[in-house]
């Protein structure tokens, strides 16, 4: 739940800082106090967009900070992205400068806005004054019964999710039939021009690292004399001279190794001496060796030149180096397969038929989900219906086939009959402004009573209602209140009189004359001047004061 939001100048607000409680609270305030500018730096905190124009004029920043109480969801986000626990607590910041300039925190740590968002999901729901002006429109229907069924189904996403990839995948298929139908002479250029090229680099057989190979050998074979020449002097300097140096080394090791036996400390001499001769042996043994395998072999020089310049021709030809010409090789016969099994038509429709089939599979299982997703809605909003002074009426999801697209094979449609006896019609035809408004009052206190988050905003929901109806509203928010923490703006005293907790949003200048907005705490005494206030207008009477303590004793 939301413990704290504090709020320093943002709009007309210079500091406010608001402690809540479990249960139904309610804001409330003469048109134009800033009742509905709490929710727009609640929203901030969230995530929202921020500009310069929030900053309240003649200051530097604005900075909003909500201090929540943890959930597990919230607790689970927390620990993934990295973010410390705050006493149990979430506290999400936002600070935007009178340049435009924002910067996020969570618990103190910097954040981005989506981040604020991604946590926000998780602990808040708000439902805006204009939430009725949406459910007009087909594609805002569809994503309020999907986001239900998603409420008591997480895998329900799942469902929704693979239609849409379903779909895209069978329509890239379609589309690449067609375009080989289309272009069908283009791809059988483009195919000969490939086959040729793989058939050329197909003939070189390069290996990879053969290039290394091959110029490290023309190197050694074209130099061949010398090395032999070198090889064999140091071979002969070594073992086979009149004094070779192994030789003398020996007997130098020997004349040593007897004197050690006289004086001791020249045996540390003879250790260093005498891995040197081991070394020198080994010396030779490698270059007996090394002379017995070089040998001067102009036929495979000539090979190897040969070899050299048809790779070097090759890559110079396709635009790349020697090395890369088995990548290159690799490439073009990928790209020579994939155009094959492009310009086999009865392979492509037989793949565009088995992603078509896959997408019915997918969607009907999701039509079905829906099905019973808006059967249940539309019992529970019509019983809402009755309380709210629409006796008889009856509310219909309904499910139109339609040709399948990305969200699936039909269309959701809210229906509405406002009378008993009446046959539904698409709610944007019959619903007057008043039964928008209560239709989509039900809508989101049922929505709302669905979802685990924690805590519940109806910005000015209960607009266009009056009379009794509103006190019915009142009781539903009330009810709500119950299970979770219930904040609502609105003008109705009705409601207002049910509120566990009551805020009261006022005008106030400062000493310089500059507009701000206050918000109070009302006890019980307050609430009677306030709800009377509603009742009233700007006179108010013993008779207004008398009903508003009957409405807030009821």
């Amino acid at each position: 739940m939301l413990r704290t939001l504090t709020i320093r100048d943002f709009v007309i607000v210079d500091t406010i800082e608001l402690e809540f409680s479990n249960g139904f609270t309610v804001f409330t305030g003469e048109t134009g106090a800033g009742k509905s500018i709490l929710i727009d730096a609640l929203q901030l905190a969230l995530g929202g967009r921020g500009e310069a124009s929030m900053v309240r004029e003649g200051a530097a920043k604005a900075d909003i900070s909500a201090d929540f109480a943890l959930t597990q969801a919230a607790s689970i986000w927390l620990e993934q992205n990295e973010f410390e626990t705050d006493e149990g607590g979430a506290l999400l910041r936002r600070v935007i400068d009178n340049a435009g300039r924002s910067k996020s925190y969570i618990n103190g740590i910097a954040a981005t806005a989506s981040q604020l968002r991604e946590l926000g999901e998780l602990l808040v729901d708000i439902h805006g004054q204009h939430a009725h002006q949406s459910l007009l429109k087909l594609d805002a229907q569809r994503a309020l019964l999907d986001n239900q069924v998603a409420v008591r189904d997480p895998g329900a996403t799942a469902q929704v999710q693979e239609v849409a990839s379903a779909y895209k995948a069978w329509k890239a298929l379609a589309r690449q039939r067609e375009e080989f139908e289309t272009n069908a002479k283009n791809v059988l250029l483009e195919r000969e021009r490939l086959e040729w090229q793989v058939g050329e680099l197909d003939k070189l057989a390069v290996k990879p690292g053969e290039w290394a190979e091959i110029t490290n050998e023309h190197s050694r074979l074209s130099h061949a004399a010398s090395l032999i020449e070198g090889a064999q002097e140091a071979l002969n300097a070594l073992s086979e001279s009149e004094q070779p140096i192994l030789s003398q080394l020996s007997s130098l090791n020997l004349k040593l190794s007897k004197l050690a036996g006289v004086d001791a400390d020249l045996q540390a001499v003879l250790d260093c001496m005498e891995p040197a001769r081991i070394q020198l042996q080994e010396a030779v043994y490698a270059l007996n060796t090394y002379v017995d395998k070089v040998e001067l072999d102009p036929d495979r020089l000539s090979q190897v030149d040969a070899r050299m310049d048809a790779i070097h021709s090759t890559a110079r030809k396709f635009r790349v180096t020697p090395e890369e010409l088995p990548e290159e090789h690799a490439t073009l016969k990928a790209k020579l397969q994939q155009l094959a099994d492009a310009s086999d038509v009865d392979g492509l429709r037989k793949q565009e038929d088995k992603a078509k089939a896959v997408y019915l599979a997918a969607a009907q299982k999701l039509s079905a989900t829906r099905a019973q997703a808006a059967q249940r809605l539309s019992s529970q909003v019509s019983e809402a219906m009755q309380e709210l002074s629409m006796s008889g009426g009856r509310f219909v999801v309904a499910l139109n086939p339609c040709e399948p697209a990305v969200y699936g094979c039909e269309q959701v449609e809210f229906l509405v009959a406002g009378h008993a006896g009446v046959a539904p019609r698409p709610l944007a035809k019959v619903a007057s402004g008043g039964e928008l408004a209560r239709i989509s009052l039900a809508i989101s206190v049922i929505t709302a009573n669905a979802t685990t988050v924690p805590t519940l905003i109806f910005d000015e929901v209960d607009t266009g209602i009056g009379g009794g109806v509103a006190e019915v509203v009142g009781r539903l928010l009330k009810r709500l209140g119950q299970s979770r923490q219930v904040l609502c703006v609105t003008h109705l005293p009705q409601v207002a009189s049910q509120a566990n907790q009551h805020f009261q949003v006022a005008k106030g200048t400062t000493d310089g004359g500059k507009t701000v907005s206050r918000i109070d705490v009302l006890d019980n005494k307050a609430r009677v001047e306030e709800v009377a206030r509603m009742l009233g207008g700007i006179e108010i009477t013993e008779t207004t004061r008398k009903h508003a303590r009957e409405l807030l004793a009821s």
